[in-house]
């Protein structure tokens, strides 16, 4: 089979400007597990609290540094991506292109602007009146505070410095009691700058190691130089020498002095390592090892907070942690033992993209997420200090050594496929992972957050391809690279049961809800099917491509499959058959998922874009074209989230589903209606929540559509076919009928008169309870007044009566029926008489049909049967016009057969009749249809 695909359209800068339509489907909310990356974080302090600012990006986050949970994320996203940081109060300063923004609680209160175009902010120092800060065109760009504001905005002066001073800038410092004084850090020397003046007051001899790292000493005039050498120098400005040389063995990063009594200072090291010296006793104390990743670059910054015994380090890993030191145990003064720092608290995530998400439970709480980086993580929606890497420590053998060996082993390999089921968790493992390169699959208790017990070896000596978990949770499947499959107990960690069907790779199993049919498929193109508690093999379904991956969906009993021919096949597991085949990814599609109602799929493909899938039309209902690839994607269990994994960055991105907010129609969609996405800036908004699907959805003036959620029924397709009337379908029957349920409803027997109550029951006022004619005063009078005042009414009464025969009759009455009937006969127009006759009940239309008036000349019964032609013509309520002309002939018949000679009548009847004969084949039609559908169901 060939296939020609078009060639994608590549959205231009024109085309991002216009940022397409939105999504029907997908609403951008959140990140999970973005926490830093390499830019140094910022301290700031408000009163006796701290808050750690760091950048993921082209945004920022602040946290607080007493628990580490998330406070604000700026509410814009930057023009480009963060270089610096710095924090005075409550107020931070970020550094990014050529510009400066200030943030309070993560909005932008001010945009400064560097009077140079080109250049990058590397570093800003905030002092008093003025913020400093340097470019890397080794110019320092100085700006003061106005009277009326809280910093520093207008632009004061800038100065250079040239190469003949000092090589490429590394920090700016302000030292305390210098008033208006900075100390710019270079790679090879230290100057110091009048910011008032912009005079250059001192420079130093050059150092013979490159400078990449500086801090200010709790001492005055004192500065700490970390070389890339490993040297640490304490050099005091003032008297412009050395004081101390401090050598580690690693190329030094950031620097930090302890300031709550102990004279400490934390190194950080590139490799990772966070090296603590004691100053008075001119040694090193601890080493942390591997605090960061050597890979990601090594700690970007460590620093204690001020005045207390707390370190907290950062890197390009991903990771932000806390460790503390805990009061000495020494007794003496004479030697003060130093514990080693104990680790307090982080946030963290992955330091790579991740390669599989999975969630965790019913409730979309967790996610599980495995990365190339060789982590294991589970995180909250919640709450971020929830989430935490799974700990790969094994588990002891009976002798007390470890499954795995030696516990300072390199992390698991990459996780290629993982299956999770929970309902037996607590009990024994319930996820399971197949790693690349490794020739079984590992258990893994989520209750505990660490690895289990078992390794589930492949039946064939394969790599572990492919796993699955049984409802029950008591199973656990194993699909191989050779194509054998192995089923284990999860309890004991034993094998039970083996299948061998496929030529090549296993890429999926599963199990349906009853555990009673079992389906796997492969490289080979085949899917098999098996009776899973008799171990018996159902059958097979060879399709055309390779099977690179399966998902199952219990409720239903469908399963999709994704082909290398870049199509996905959903099959029905209890037919054995292919149900739907779905096309129009132009690339490799890399995941899909099932919605928990089992009606869309929603796929990812390596063509940068995201469809979703109507399963009852097969058609593409919306679609999204991204900046980033997407990996993975899974529809959270209860529909109200979607996560998404990208080729680049670290985090997860979580969507809102906007189909839990309003229904919208299974329209098919071309791909220039696509909604285009940029994941770096829908996800950097700090203002989205779960109901922004929902405003969203009500803005159609933005969709650019109409709204689909509430149709009006049309009275008439076509005026060119034949539409029966809209209303209940017993009133034609009621029409047709009228004489037979007249008949029916007559009394049996005739009325009878009530007999004479017997003298002594004749009471009346209070004695039998008429409490109004007591209050009235009637039941007081005698019984011959009474009879006496009801002969006076009866005699005014008949009075009344003879003197209405005797009057002349003024004018006659004339119903709406006939006047509208009347009027319509004018102008031969009859839509209003047409509609008011369509609306009346059927025993009104009776009535006004027997009221027609049967004399001569005989105008009512003509308007009514031109009325009724005109009904017929406009092919709209046919049955009711045919049931109108029938109680016509019932009421009037005898008087139009016997006048039939009456020119009137018979130009109208004539009419009717040739009207009523261009509708005939209707009959001829229904009979073919009934005969047609009669065969079809019986051959």
């Amino acid at each position: 089979m060939t296939e020609s695909y078009k060639k994608r359209k590549v959205p231009s800068k024109e085309d991002g400007a216009r940022s397409f339509a939105k999504s029907k489907v997908l609403s951008p909310f959140r990140v999970v597990g973005n926490v830093s990356n390499g830019v140094p974080f910022a301290v700031g302090t408000l009163g006796s609290t701290f808050y750690i600012v760091t950048s993921v990006g082209k945004t920022f986050q602040i946290y607080d540094a007493n628990n580490l949970n998330l406070l604000f994320v700026s509410e814009t996203e930057t023009e480009s991506v963060i270089t610096c940081l710095a924090a005075h109060f409550q107020y931070v300063f970020v550094g990014f292109g050529n510009k400066v923004g200030i943030y309070r609680r993560g909005k932008l209160e001010r945009l400064l602007q560097l009077p140079d175009t080109g250049v990058t902010v590397t570093d800003i120092c905030v002092f008093g009146e003025f913020l400093c800060v340097s470019a890397n065109n080794n110019c320092v760009y100085i700006f003061k505070k106005a009277p009326e504001d809280k910093f520093a905005t207008i632009f004061y002066t800038k100065f250079s410095v040239s190469q003949l001073q000092g090589s490429e800038i590394v920090s700016i410092i302000h030292l305390p009691t210098y008033l208006n004084k900075i100390v710019v850090v270079t790679k090879s020397n230290v100057l110091v700058y009048n910011v008032k003046s912009g005079k250059l007051l001192f420079v130093s001899d050059e150092f013979p190691h490159q400078i990449t790292a500086a801090e200010s000493a709790p001492v005055l005039d004192v500065v700490a130089l970390g070389c890339a050498s490993g040297e640490v120098i304490l050099f005091n400005v003032k008297k412009a020498r050395k004081i101390r040389t401090i050598k580690t063995p690693v190329r030094v990063s950031s620097l930090s002095f302890r300031t709550d009594g102990s004279a400490h200072l934390a190194v950080g090291a590139s490799n990772g390592d966070l090296i603590f010296y004691d100053l008075d006793r001119r040694c090193r104390i601890h080493v942390l090892k591997n605090v960061h990743k050597e890979n990601a670059g090594g700690i970007s910054r460590a620093c204690f907070l001020n005045g207390q015994p707390i370190v907290v380090t950062s890197g390009n890993d991903n990771q932000l942690k806390e460790y503390v030191f805990d009061p000495s145990l020494s007794q003496g003064d004479s030697e003060v033992v130093v514990q080693p720092p104990r680790f307090l608290r982080s946030r963290g995530g992955h330091s790579k993209p991740p390669s599989s998400i999975l969630f965790a439970d019913n409730q979309s709480h967790f996610i599980l997420s495995a990365s190339s980086d060789r982590s294991f993580w589970g995180f909250s929606l919640r709450k971020d200090a929830q989430s935490q890497e799974l700990s790969q420590r094994q588990h002891k053998k009976k002798d007390g050594g470890r499954l795995a060996g030696s516990t300072m082993k390199e992390k698991f390999s990459e996780v290629l496929a993982m299956a999770i089921e929970n309902s037996r968790q607590g009990e024994w493992e319930n996820v399971l992972t197949a790693h690349k390169d490794e020739k079984f699959a590992r258990t893994w208790d989520l209750a505990t957050k660490r690895v289990g017990r078992w390794t589930l070896n492949t039946i064939d000596d394969g790599l572990a391809k492919s796993v699955a978990i049984s409802p029950c949770g008591n199973f656990g499947f194993v699909g191989s690279s050779n194509g054998g499959i192995g089923v284990y107990n999860l309890q004991s960690g034993l094998p039970r049961k083996k299948y061998r069907l496929h030529k090549k790779s296993v890429t999926g199993i599963a199990v349906d809800g009853m555990n009673r049919k079992m389906v796997s498929c492969g490289l080979d193109g085949i899917v098999g099917f098996y009776d899973f508690s008799k171990s018996s093999f159902l059958g097979k379904l060879q399709l055309s491509a390779p099977i690179t991956s399966m998902v199952y969906h219990r409720s239903s009993d469908l399963f999709a499959l994704a082909l290398d021919d870049f199509s996905i096949v959903v099959v029905d597991a209890v037919t054995q058959k292919v149900v739907r085949q779905l096309w129009g990814h132009s690339n490799r599609v890399s995941s899909f998922d099932f919605s928990p109602d089992g009606r869309w799929i929603v796929s990812t493909s390596l063509d940068s874009t995201i469809r979703t899938w109507d399963l009852p039309t097969g058609s593409c209902i919306d679609g999204v074209r991204l900046d980033n690839v997407a990996t993975n994607i899974r529809f959270s269990p209860n529909a109200d989230f979607l996560a998404t994994t990208h080729v680049s960055g670290n985090g997860i991105l979580i969507w809102t589903n906007r189909a839990q907010f309003r229904a919208f129609p299974a329209r098919q969609i071309d791909e220039e209606e696509f909604a285009g996405i940029s994941t770096s800036v829908s996800f950097g908004q700090n203002g989205a929540s779960m109901l922004d699907g929902a405003f969203d959805a009500k803005e159609s003036n933005d969709m650019g559509e109409v709204d689909f959620g509430h149709y009006a029924s049309v009275d008439q397709v076509s005026s060119d076919l034949i539409t029966l009337s809209l209303g209940p379908r017993n009133k034609l029957q009621t029409l047709l009928n009228l004489d037979v349920i007249r008949q029916r409803s007559k009394p049996i027997e005739p009325p009878k008169k009530p007999e004479k109550a017997p003298f002594f029951l004749q009471l009346t006022g209070e004695k039998v309870g008429d409490d109004t004619s007591v209050r009235e005063n009637v039941a007081t009078q005698d019984a011959s007044e009474l009879e006496k005042q009801r002969g006076v009414q009866n005699k005014q009464a008949e009075a009344e009566d003879k003197l209405m025969k005797h009057k002349p009759i003024v004018a006659s009455f004339e119903s709406q029926f006939t006047k509208l009937l009347r009027e319509g006969s004018l102008d031969k127009s009859y839509s209003q008489f047409l509609d008011q006759l369509i609306n009346l009940s059927p025993a009104s239309v009776d009535l006004e049909i027997r009221s027609l008036n049967s004399f001569e000349p005989f105008h009512e019964i003509i308007w009514f049967l031109e009325a009724l032609t005109e009904g017929l013509l406009s092919n709209k309520n046919f049955e009711l016009y045919e049931a109108f002309m029938s109680l016509l002939m019932k009421a009037h018949g005898d008087v139009i057969h016997t006048n039939n000679q009456n020119e009137g009548l018979s130009a109208a009847l004539r009419n009717w009749q040739e009207v009523h004969a261009l509708k005939d084949r209707l009959d001829d039609i229904i009979k073919y249809c009934s005969s047609v559908a009669n065969f079809v169901s019986t051959a």
